[in-house]
């Protein structure tokens, strides 16, 4: 299977986009698709850009699929756990704010971060296609063309610079979605009011 990833990497801006698809779909490849396009805007920056968009677009594409799935098979599995009580109130909560749970981890590659998780339950808890695509697109365009950046820019020393940086970028995930959680409550107690 290692053999079918480094394949993948070496084909470039399309490998890049089969490896976004197949990793949004729900196969778990943590940091596949950074790595990759870090490496292939290493290699050639001038296909840097190309590489984020066929990134971002495999990733949409993938998102939609893997969303599709768990609206399908994940919706009667969590109401078993989110009908009643706690996971009722939970399911509300989700519905209203569980997209900055999305978009978070979508942004930043911290690799704590459970984006599947919160993935499979917007489908699950019925957000809709929609929103659930815009809030992936909102992550993913800045994170993917981000890298290609560090990558055509710093070269082989992108990777050592994102180690390096990791705490700060926890941080940054912590106080943005802080941030975002306060607007949209500040929000709603408008549209209550």
């Amino acid at each position: 299977m290692h053999h079918f990833w480094d394949v993948l990497a070496h084909w470039g801006p399309l490998g890049v986009f089969v490896i976004a698809l197949v990793d949004s779909l729900g196969v778990p490849n943590p940091g596949l698709v950074d790595a990759t396009l870090l490496l292939a805007a290493v290699a050639s920056p001038a296909n840097a850009i190309l590489c984020a968009m066929l990134g971002v677009s495999g990733s949409l594409l993938g998102g939609i699929g893997f969303w599709e799935i768990t609206r399908r098979g994940g919706e009667r599995y969590l109401v078993r756990f989110t009908s009643t009580g706690r996971g009722q109130t939970f399911r509300e909560w989700f519905r209203r704010y569980g997209l900055l749970t999305v978009f978070i981890p979508a942004l930043l590659p911290l690799p704590f971060l459970p984006f599947k998780l919160f993935a499979a339950c917007a489908g699950a808890m019925g957000v809709s296609r929609t929103r659930f695509t815009l809030v992936l697109a909102a992550g993913r365009i800045p994170r993917y063309f981000g890298l290609v950046y560090l990558g055509a820019t710093l070269g082989e020393n992108s990777a050592p610079w994102i180690k390096g940086h990791l705490w700060h970028l926890g941080v940054f995930a912590v106080v943005l979605f802080a941030a975002l959680y306060g607007l949209m409550r500040f929000a709603d107690r408008d549209r209550v009011e």
